[in-house]
């Protein structure tokens, strides 16, 4: 490193005493901070043989590269190979479960497919993906049938609570258009006047719940019955991607705040707070999540909830909402093993 009297003698042309320094005394004072001259190659002598060039290896690095170029080849069309293998095989099973496990909206087939579970969960989830293909109106109208069927299916197996997330939030722009949908897909499973037909309440994450009365409108009769069920219920609530990560920084900030402001203790801020505080904000944990996808992707979903949730998907499934995806992931619940951190 230069010092500080080398410095100020390059900068002034001076040494410390004042004095202007001469050309051979500045590059005397610069050479100890260039770099080493590089040293000639020794040239042949007239009269003398010149030297031999080095040899550069060329055939060894070539076989080295073609050997690992057909390494790569091979792995690579083994796993192609192996992919493709296990894509056809879980189609077949898919097609195969489609024509042996279908409902023909009948709940009394869903009901006998659901007999033998020893539980149901009593809060189901599903994720639902806008489809990206074809115009707005139509790829919107895909989505509210999916989540009318699934809404059906889990009425008909005795599920009391769905949640349905969306990662761009767009069920929730209309609640009364999709409980209308709701309603009349229903309908088609159970009749107009089927008094076993559920009534269904729609929510969402800071929006009022709907759940209109009964139609049509119970008789003096039916109100006068007690010896008859009352009809079940299902609650369906709409979540997407804001009700998730944003959901916990706003809680942060809140706590974070209140404690500043001495209204809540760091020692009260607990795992059982956080949990209450989200659960009556959102919503509760759900018991069994079912992804439709060909893979497992959460896309964003509220990640508090999912901590003891049993999360089932089917490999390579691409057929979309199908019913023996939905019917595949009660009977994995039935069977899982919960152990809850034991």
């Amino acid at each position: 490193m230069v010092g500080v009297r080398h410095t100020t003698a390059f900068h002034t042309d001076r040494d410390a005493n004042g004095r202007l320094l001469s050309a051979p005394e500045r590059e005397k004072l610069l050479k100890p901070y260039l770099p080493a001259k590089p040293q000639k190659q020794p040239t042949s002598q007239p009269g003398k043989p010149a030297k031999r060039l080095q040899h550069t290896p060329r055939v060894r690095p070539a076989i080295r590269h073609a050997i690992h170029y057909l390494l790569f080849t091979i792995i690579h069309a083994v796993f192609s190979i192996y992919i493709r293998v296990r894509q056809v095989y879980h189609a077949i099973v898919d097609r195969v479960l489609a024509i042996l496990y279908y409902h023909h909206r009948t709940p009394e087939l869903i009901k006998r497919d659901v007999k033998s579970l020893s539980r149901v969960p009593k809060h189901l989830s599903v994720i639902l993906d806008l489809p990206p293909e074809g115009g707005k109106k139509d790829r919107l109208e895909t989505l509210v049938n999916d989540a009318c069927e699934v809404a059906a299916w889990s009425a008909c197996a005795g599920v009391p609570m769905l949640s349905i997330y969306e990662r761009t939030g767009i069920l929730k722009s209309s609640l009364p258009h999709l409980h209308r949908r709701i309603e009349r897909n229903l309908t088609s499973y159970y009749g107009a006047t089927s008094p076993l037909k559920p009534t269904v309440s729609l929510r969402a994450p800071h929006l009022p719940s709907y759940s209109p009365p009964h139609s049509p409108p119970l008789s003096a009769n039916d109100m006068t019955q007690p010896s008859e069920p009352s009809r079940p219920h299902l609650n369906v609530l709409l979540i997407s991607a804001s009700d998730g990560r944003q959901t916990l920084v706003d809680l942060t900030r809140t706590l974070a705040s209140m404690a500043q402001d001495q209204k809540l203790q760091p020692s009260d801020i607990s795992a059982e707070l956080i949990d209450a505080e989200i659960s009556e904000s959102v919503m509760g944990e759900p018991d069994l999540l079912i992804c439709f996808g060909d893979r497992v992707v959460l896309d964003g979903y509220p990640p508090w909830q999912v901590r003891l949730t049993e999360i089932y998907g089917v490999q390579d499934h691409v057929g979309g909402v199908e019913y023996h995806v939905f019917l595949r992931g009660l009977y994995r619940f039935a069977k899982a093993e919960m152990r809850f951190g034991r």
